[in-house]
């Protein structure tokens, strides 16, 4: 039969595009030609295919051959392609029949010896594959924990394209992969993180990291170098529940299409934590390129972006993070069309008090140049983050006390209470919202009211301390945090006081 179809899949963003690879042979000189909005990689692929079934000992088809990529609108990218290209012109040439691709999707890179490489997005594809009533994936062995954790999907890893052949004429028995337990796969950060056991003082940083933590708030602590920033902010995910299985699924999504997991690596098991230096790009940061990759910001969805050295990054990234913050979403448009990608992120941000880190009645800059230095940090982007901490300096007697601190296991069996109230508050918008901070102002109606004590501290709030609408918002999620932490169901005027008192570190400062 001269015209053969396999089934594969291109990303678009972070999910999957079914593609159907369709090869027709007809006469005429031997060549091959692929069609359907193929990049550089595709195109390079009629090379590695033909050379691939050569080395593998089966006969290249003598005549034209046409590999078409369907929907023929859409542009596809990556070398994903090359082994269902190689199956389509066995199945084409009559050597491999072509009952063998019902309900199969394929992907995998080919390597001229016919070795299957690994390729990026595959736990995306399997999810599609799944949706549109694929039965069987064939893919790359060191993908195949990857797409294994998509239920009610048969996974087959091959190596070679040899070993896939035989496979699926039956020549081979099928060897399946069983996926990881929710168990085994999710796990909180104690490995990974710092323990709040080894900070030395700071209390109110420690009291701001636990609120944060069992509210999902932003925060940014403010204080000169060696007082312990970096290492509160290291601290955090030891503090956060592990992750549910859908957000490790979409924190693994993100992860594979950007192409930093592990070969062999499955779900993720522990919340990311990004930490990028300040002289990132704008793209590197938010997401982009000529043919967009996720950014920072998307890499730490549902886990920690830790911005250190606030004032040093772009100021064009700070001010376009403002919108990823408020909807979790990053869209990047180019020519030849838009994607979106999820960043629903805790951000956690330093930065020292002045230019070069002294306070600012010990410090060298001029007031002029102190301004300019906190004036980096726009009024926006600081209404946007609910919690600003000093974190000052460490007395020398502090220094020497050997004794330790409250560990972060403890901390954390407070925030994971807290988090199943909230849980349990939002159960009917399971999904949408799963903490405090990500309450809507219809939510904040329903489960902020204040009483008339509270109403009359926000009102001196509003008039008095230049509190806008958002910054009022965000106060009441706070204070319902603190609320939570003292399983008070009512906001009373301390927890509001309390939220009150994380504002404006930055117009103290400057004297504001």
């Amino acid at each position: 039969m001269p015209l053969a179809t396999c089934y594969s899949a291109s990303i678009h963003g972070i999910h999957a595009r079914k593609v159907d690879v369709e090869v027709h042979i007809g006469t005429g000189t031997p060549s091959m030609v692929i069609v359907g909005l193929p990049d550089v990689a595709i195109r390079e692929s009629r090379d590695r295919v033909s050379t691939a079934l050569l080395t593998c000992g089966f006969a290249m088809p003598k005549g034209h051959m046409t590999i078409n990529l369907a929907p023929a609108d859409i542009r596809k990218e990556g070398p994903s392609f090359d082994l269902p290209m190689a199956l389509g012109v066995l199945a084409a040439s009559g050597q491999l029949d072509t009952k063998c691709h019902e309900k199969i999707m394929s992907l995998g890179e080919l390597a001229l010896d016919g070795r299957i490489r690994p390729v990026k997005g595959v736990l995306s594809m399997a999810l599609l594959a799944r949706g549109i009533g694929c039965e069987t994936m064939l893919i790359p062995s060191k993908n195949a924990l990857e797409a294994s954790q998509v239920e009610g999907l048969e996974i087959l890893p091959v190596n070679h394209l040899r070993e896939a052949t035989e496979m699926l004429s039956g020549q081979r028995k099928p060897t399946t992969i069983e996926p990881l337990n929710e168990g085994q796969s999710l796990s909180s950060q104690d490995a990974l993180a710092g323990d709040l056991a080894e900070v030395k003082g700071q209390p109110a940083a420690r009291r701001s990291l636990e609120i944060a933590a069992a509210g999902g708030h932003h925060l940014l602590l403010m204080g000169p170098p060696g007082t312990g920033k970096s290492m509160l902010a290291r601290c955090l995910p030891g503090l956060l529940p592990p992750m549910t299985r859908q957000e490790a699924i979409e924190a693994t999504q993100i992860h594979s299409v950007a192409e930093h997991l592990k070969p062999g690596q499955g779900l993720l098991k522990y919340r990311p934590f990004r930490h990028p230096h300040h002289s990132l790009s704008d793209a590197g940061l938010l997401g982009g390129g000529i043919y967009p990759r996720p950014g920072e910001i998307s890499l730490a969805h549902h886990g920690v972006l830790f911005l250190d050295e606030l004032p040093e990054f772009r100021r064009s990234a700070l001010e376009a993070l403002r919108q990823p913050i408020e909807e979790g979403e990053i869209l990047i448009s180019r020519v030849n069309g838009a994607v979106s990608y999820p960043c629903r992120f805790m951000l956690v941000a330093a930065m020292n008090p002045t230019p070069d880190g002294a306070m600012p009645d010990q410090s060298q800059s001029t007031p002029q140049e102190i301004r300019r230095y906190l004036g980096k940090i726009s009024g926006p982007l600081l209404d946007r983050v609910d919690m600003q901490v000093e974190v000052p300096e460490i007395p020398f007697d502090r220094l020497l006390d050997e004794s330790r601190a409250e560990p972060s296991s403890v901390v954390r069996q407070r925030v994971m209470t807290v988090r199943k109230f909230q849980e349990e508050r939002f159960q009917p918008e399971a999904g949408f919202i799963t903490c405090n901070a990500m309450m809507s102002r219809s939510a904040l109606k329903t489960f902020c009211p204040l009483d008339a004590e509270g109403q009359a501290l926000m009102r001196k709030a509003y008039d008095h301390w230049g509190v806008s609408g958002r910054v009022y918002d965000r106060l009441l999620r706070l204070a319902r945090t603190i609320a939570d932490l003292e399983a008070s169901s009512d906001i009373r005027a301390p927890h509001l006081m309390e939220a009150l008192q994380y504002r404006g570190v930055i117009d103290r400062y400057l004297g504001g």
